[in-house]
């Protein structure tokens, strides 16, 4: 073997390659959300894997986002309405879901929360997906 044929692939190298990478696995949210792309692009964007790891409560994540929004702090003040709302996903109250987001969207001009399409729905899938996973 010659030395420049170490770097040269065969041609059914990268067809088997290809055929690796396209039977990926669905993760559990892709199987409960099943064709709703929607509802899992909005969920994967706002869900927590642990949530019960977040330092703060969902009360103390609002109060925080309105100091913030006081002091006409957007960006930190949209951070904290997004851990807020994640959290309220996570317990499940779509009324805080809604409240939440709507103040991510309102104070963030440029990026919208799909979740406030369908929050019931998103929220029933979320509350499927924890109870499966306790630890989270």
């Amino acid at each position: 073997m010659g030395l420049l044929d170490r770097f040269r692939r065969k041609k059914g190298d990268n067809k088997k390659k290809g055929a690796a990478k396209e039977t990926s696995e669905v993760s559990e949210l892709q199987q409960l959300c099943g064709d709703d792309k929607e509802t899992y692009e909005a969920l994967v964007s706002t869900m927590f894997l642990y949530p019960s790891k977040i330092g703060t409560s969902m009360k103390n994540a609002a109060e925080e986002a309105k100091k913030f929004e006081k002091a006409k702090d957007f960006v930190k003040a949209t951070t904290m309405y997004e851990v807020a709302g994640g959290l309220a996903l996570y317990a499940g109250d779509v009324d805080k879901v809604v409240e939440y987001f709507s103040g991510c969207e309102r104070l963030s001009s440029s990026r919208k929360y799909p979740i406030l399409k369908n929050p019931e729905k998103a929220v029933a899938i979320a509350q499927e997906y924890y109870k499966n996973h306790p630890k989270a």
